[in-house]
């Protein structure tokens, strides 16, 4: 669902068709008569994380992209929320393989030296994530100890306000990507050039905004929190060094657009066993994922440095 050009009644902020209060005030939204015909809204959601995709005919997923695990159709009563805006798919399906192949080849001396030899891709799955971008106005209070004025002491109390502008804070709607996943992926997407459809490999499937905004405000709230924690901590605070930070945040404007984000999500398979990767799908240079750990070289480097504890205490005994 697209954003409606609403305004709230007492501070006159933008509203959006699923807030029930506004984002900004917190004043209840006008009820909204719905009509007995009303557009139902079909999905598929995954029976193990939760991942609801855009349901499509022709892709007709039976398996999450995310975890493999079995979808089944629903249809959803309440309004669906969606992406208005397409960042477009800038790496083609080789070169997320090639980018597999490139991360397994590296890992360290503990990963197995057969890993990128002996791993074997199961399944490669395009998909856009979906994600707020907020410009946000905030009104902030802060406490800190810093090293100004200290005198004697190592800390002295200092206070302040002040009034920031945040642009583009992007923040993850996703239920199949972790939010460490998510905050990595984020800094490497071009908002700019987003599309109002979608733009990518045949048969990428669109994961909802399964959770409204006014259901996600405690996580948007804190995402403009740290935001402004980053920016007094670069630019308002006295000193050279501080302590005990603690922001406060109000809201006096916030506007709200609608991405869908592409990545792919890759399986491999070593030794029997699955394990998940995901390629950016703008950067193929940004890939996150988990690789298998070589239990033969950790026993090896523990029975070594426990040796040369050993040798080290038989030393200083007979010192």
């Amino acid at each position: 669902m697209t954003s409606v050009e609403a305004q709230c009644q007492r501070c006159h902020s933008r509203l959006e068709a699923e807030d029930l209060r506004c984002p900004v005030c917190a004043l209840p939204t006008p009820r909204v008569a719905r009509t007995v015909d009303r557009e139902r809204a079909r999905l598929i959601r995954c029976s193990h994380c939760g991942a609801a995709m855009a349901y499509s005919v022709e892709a007709q997923a039976p398996k999450c992209a995310y975890c493999a695990s079995e979808m089944r159709l629903e249809t959803q009563e309440d309004p669906i929320d969606q992406a208005d805006r397409f960042v477009p798919f800038e790496v083609g399906p080789d070169q997320a393989h090639e980018a597999l192949a490139a991360f397994l080849g590296t890992g360290g001396f503990f990963r197995p030296k057969d890993l990128a030899s002996r791993s074997a891709l199961d399944s490669m799955r395009p998909l856009w994530w979906p994600g707020w971008n907020l410009n946000a106005t905030v009104q902030a209070t802060w406490t800190a100890d810093t090293n100004v004025g200290a005198h004697r002491s190592n800390w002295a109390p200092h206070s302040g306000e002040t009034q920031l502008v945040l642009d583009s804070i992007l923040v993850s709607a996703s239920r199949g990507l972790t939010l460490k996943e998510t905050e990595k992926l984020s800094s490497h997407y071009e908002l700019s050039k987003a599309k109002p459809e979608p733009d990518g490999p045949p048969k990428a499937q669109v994961e909802l905004f399964d959770v409204t905004r006014s259901g996600a405000r405690r996580q948007i709230l804190a995402a403009v929190e740290n935001m402004a924690r980053e920016h007094i901590a670069k630019a308002d605070l006295p000193g050279s060094r501080h302590r005990n930070l603690r922001v406060a945040v109000v809201l006096s404007g916030l506007d709200t657009s609608h991405y869908a984000l592409p990545a792919y999500v890759l399986a491999y398979r070593f030794k029997k066993k699955l394990y998940r990767v995901v390629v950016h799908g703008q950067d193929a240079r940004c890939v996150l994922g988990e690789k298998p750990l070589s239990w033969a070289k950790v026993a090896v480097t523990v029975l070594l440095v426990l040796a040369v504890l050993v040798l080290v205490a038989l030393v200083l005994r007979n010192s």
